[in-house]
């Protein structure tokens, strides 16, 4: 049974976990092979079809140099340039025996360091491309082929998109095969674009450096070999200083190549290059060539130069011919001075619409660097970016109104050594070698004084003044090392980015980044993109952006257009004057190397460089005399015919009676007011914080008067009081001070540290009965405060405290009470006195009418008995019924019926201290 059994027994498949694995490793395998052949099926087949409906690649040849140029035109439809046709422009070609090695060794190590192994395709390129991208955060290596950018430029359009990617690696896959590698290689040297109208290596090597491909030097192939990817980004004429740093990459990519060696990198790298001047007719020259770099990044290479778009710019061909007339004729005019060049740009605030650009003097003048656009070269401005400065101190960030600045702040003009930092001690000096003194903020920045600029600089702090430049379009400010120099232009910026600056001022606060392409068309005259649409050609740039607040941007304005401020310096009639309201600011560099003059009215903003490309120094000649004729002719050719308009105030501003050289509001002893713009949340200082005082003196002499000297030996005469760190400097400028007794500290050396003022009733009312007197009285050491009376408005002596002494501080609230029943009708003086605990005595007044003339009792004028004296808890005992007099510095109230005080008038503010001199003189500017 059991070999019966065992014969007939059906065979079965073996069971368990270990023989289900092998099954579901077969199974999977089946199921690999199968999709394996079916992708490489469908890729085969895909590659079929694609590949019909290719160009064969045995048209490489016959297809090469084909192309449509790219126009670019001015705002009025005049063409200012085009790209060559290769077979009347600059494009000879040459076998590839006719090119130096280091040419093709530079290429393929740039463009496609695997070129002799793959086969047409290079992934291995790809990581390579993005590996060093990573490293430098630039694009340093091409991640496609040599063959794949031919065929780029030969057989397929320049359109993006992943089925012409495809279509790109089919083809270079299909010429690697049929043609050589040096075939390959020859038609890419005589096919690809290196900037500046030149096809081929030989048309390049002519054009840049005058001589034959095969001729040229290791630094030389070097230089071009980095050129093609973006021929006008790495323009060695009009960006020289990237052109070096793309070489320096190429002979690194040389080195690792294993083509040259270290020091061979080394000796290219230092090797100088002489550039040919270009040879083509090009209209407005530094303009279109910012243009192509512009279309180039936006467009990419291979579309911009053969697609045949139609660019439509920003540029006004009346304006330009004007401005590159003007530049010339000025430069010549001071070329005894050693100026060789000029630059100028020109734009519309309200659009940002660049409408003249010129980069140098002589665009193919090669003495001068012509060819470097100036408007572009990073420059240092010098005093052109204090308005910048001083802007930044009007909104400094957590600051209430009160510590921010404003026109009439006061500040030091008087030598200073500032705290700069792991710097040194920074003592600037004016252009001048002269100091002025206490002036306010608009006269500092009017006559372009540089102490109280560094001074401003130093109250802001280089950070919130460097991301104020960033926030107003400024990019070159990077430096880490910069210093309180920086107050005086000691950071380089472009031209256009400077002009770009003024014109958030002319634009009230708003920025609107220049902008020179209005639109653009294809071939078949398709809208492609344009300004103020949903496809802008320039993007991000489109919309304004508020970047300051306009009532910020008006005060600056207000002073930059402010003839007077700065008719000290310039004169009345200088060059900065049109004739019509116009906001401007010179600027001259160390050793005269630079001149600046940017300015600008509601329509127009325009920016002046004058100088040498080379930064050789000019011949004492400053901003308005160098670049000021310039900027004066330009503007006012751009302005006939135009209308004449005002800057206009914005919503939180108003006018202000100021005294002119204090920036206060006036006291009587003020000798000429004006009235001037501020914000509404920042006025000037009140009257009785104003330097000018009128000081009682005895006669004849230079006592200052006190409460004993008769009245006949009393005359008040006016003082600019300047504070007591700065009275020493004042006396040495011939600047009359009164006693030292006399001098009060204005509470601007100390913010918030005296508050003294009789808020209610005002100055000039009629009070009757019992008065309630509000205001301020308050000091970190303060002793005490009381109200005290005295007749008429010029009163002899004053009558004992009608309420207090008081020892609490009070913060615009009541001060007390007045009981003017039974006084006489007429002038009375209020004055509110504060002593301090050192002895110090301020005060304040107010002059009124008293008018008591009998009528039936009122609730509005309660009988006298109603009268009463507030007194806090702390208050310091009332006097008693005998007294003794005590000079007023002394600490104890007077506690007689009166205190006599000099008959004639003081002005609030009139304490009397003698405060001890500090031992050196404060770095930070006096506020005002």
């Amino acid at each position: 049974m059991y070999q019966l059994h065992s014969v007939r027994r059906p065979v079965t498949r073996p069971t368990g976990p270990y023989n289900r694995f092998w099954q579901g490793v077969a199974a999977g395998a089946l199921t690999f092979v199968l999709l394996t052949l079916l992708a490489a099926g469908i890729l085969l087949a895909g590659y079929a079809v694609m590949a019909r409906d290719l160009p064969a690649p045995s048209e490489l040849r016959q297809r090469a140099s084909t192309f449509q140029t790219t126009r670019i035109y001015d705002s009025a439809g005049n063409l200012l340039n085009e790209t060559f046709d290769p077979n009347t422009g600059r494009r000879i070609e040459v076998p590839l025996a006719a090119i130096a090695p280091a040419v093709i060794q530079a290429t393929i190590a740039t463009e496609d360091a695997n070129f002799y192994t793959h086969p047409g395709i290079d992934p291995i390129a790809l990581l390579r491309a993005l590996y060093y991208a990573f490293q430098e955060g630039d694009v340093v290596s091409g991640a496609s082929t040599i063959t794949q950018q031919l065929v780029k430029r030969v057989l397929l359009s320049p359109e993006r998109s992943a089925t012409r990617k495809i279509k790109e690696a089919i083809l270079a896959a299909e010429i690697t095969r049929r043609y050589s590698k040096e075939e390959i290689l020859e038609l890419y040297f005589n096919e690809i674009y290196y900037g500046n109208f030149s096809y081929g290596i030989d048309a390049a090597a002519e054009t840049y450096f005058g001589k034959e491909a095969a001729d040229l030097t290791l630094a030389e192939a070097a230089l071009l070999a980095g050129l093609p990817q973006l021929p006008a980004y790495y323009d060695p004429y009009t960006q020289p200083d990237r052109a070096k740093a793309r070489q320096g990459v190429v002979l690194r990519l040389m080195v690792e190549a294993g083509f040259i060696t270290a020091l061979e990198a080394d000796a290219a790298w230092q090797t100088p290059l002489a550039y040919e001047p270009l040879q083509f007719n090009l209209q407005a020259p530094h303009f279109t060539l910012l243009v192509r770099q512009q279309l180039e990044q936006l467009l990419g290479p291979e579309s911009l130069y053969q697609a045949g778009y139609s660019v439509y710019t920003t540029l006004d061909p009346r304006l330009q011919a004007a401005a590159e007339q003007i530049v010339r004729q000025q430069v010549s005019a001071i070329a005894d001075r050693n100026v060789s060049n000029g630059a100028l740009v020109a734009l519309r605030p309200q659009t940002g619409e660049v409408v003249a650009l010129v980069g140098s003097a002589d665009f193919d003048n090669v003495e001068i660097d012509g060819q470097v656009n100036m408007a572009l070269a990073p420059r240092q401005p010098g005093s052109a970016t204090k308005p910048f400065v001083y802007l930044s101190t009007f909104a400094l960030p957590g600051r209430p109104p009160g510590e921010q600045w404003t026109p009439g702040t006061l500040l030091a003009d008087i030598t200073t050594a500032f705290p700069d930092g792991a710097n040194p001690p920074y003592v600037p000096a004016n252009y001048d070698n002269r100091e002025l003194g206490l002036i306010p903020l608009r006269t500092a920045l009017g006559t372009s004084r540089n102490i109280p600029a560094v001074a401003a600089l130093q109250r802001t702090t280089l950070p919130l003044y460097l991301e104020l430049m960033q926030r107003l379009g400024v990019t070159t400010l990077t430096r880490s090392d910069f210093g309180l120099s920086l107050a005086l232009g000691a950071g380089e910026v472009p031209l256009l980015e400077l002009t770009g600056a003024f014109a958030v001022l002319a634009n009230a606060g708003q920025r609107l980044p220049p902008v020179t392409i209005q639109k653009i068309t294809d071939v078949q005259g398709v809208l492609v993109c344009a300004q103020g649409t949903s496809r802008p050609c320039q993007p991000g740039i489109e919309a304004a952006t508020q970047v300051v607040s306009p009532a910020d941007a008006f005060l600056i304005t207000d002073i930059l257009s402010d003839n007077a401020a700065r008719a000290p310096v310039f004169g009345p009639n200088s060059l900065l004057r049109l004739d019509r309201p116009a906001a401007v600011k010179t600027g001259t560099t160390n050793d005269f190397r630079d001149n600046l003059t940017v300015g600008y009215t509601p329509q127009l903003v325009t920016g002046v460089w004058v100088g040498n490309a080379d930064s050789s120094p000019m011949v004492n000649i400053s901003g308005v005399a160098g670049a000021g004729p310039i900027w004066n002719q330009f503007m006012t050719l751009a302005h006939a015919g135009e209308p004449v308009l005002a800057f206009t105030p914005p919503p939180g501003v108003r006018r202000y009676s100021v005294c002119v050289d204090t920036g206060a509001q006036p006291s009587l002893a003020c000798p000429e007011q004006q009235e001037q713009w501020f914000a509404e949340d920042r006025p000037p200082l009140p009257p009785e914080q104003d330097l000018w005082r009128q000081i009682r003196m005895v006669r004849g002499t230079d006592q200052l008067a006190t409460e004993y000297t008769p009245t006949d030996q009393i005359e008040e005469r006016p003082f600019k009081v300047y504070p007591v760190a700065y009275r020493d400097w004042a006396i040495r400028n011939g600047l009359p001070q009164p006693p030292i007794e006399a001098v009060v500290a204005p509470p601007t050396l100390a913010p918030g540290v005296l508050q003294l003022a009789i808020q209610s009733p005002g100055d000039g009312e009629t009070v009757r009965g019992v008065v309630a007197v509000r205001g301020s009285a308050a000091l970190p050491d303060l002793a005490s405060y009381e109200l005290q009376y005295g007749i008429s408005h010029d009163p002899g002596a004053f009558s004992l405290p009608i309420s207090g002494p008081f020892a609490s501080a009070v913060t615009d609230g009541p001060l007390g009470t007045w009981d003017t029943t039974n006084l006489e009708p007429g002038p009375h003086t209020l004055r509110l006195l504060l002593r301090a605990a050192n002895g110090t005595q301020y005060e304040t007044r107010v002059r009124l009418f008293v008018d008591n003339i009998p009528s039936a009792p009122s609730a509005e004028v309660p009988p006298p008995t109603a009268t009463w004296t507030p007194v806090p808890p702390t208050e310091v005992p009332p006097p008693t019924a005998t007294w003794t007099p005590v000079p007023p510095t002394e600490v104890p109230p007077p506690t007689a019926t009166w205190t006599p005080v000099p008959p004639t008038e003081v002005p609030p503010p009139t304490a009397t201290w003698t405060p001890v001199p500090p031992t050196e003189v404060p770095p930070l500017p006096v506020e005002g």
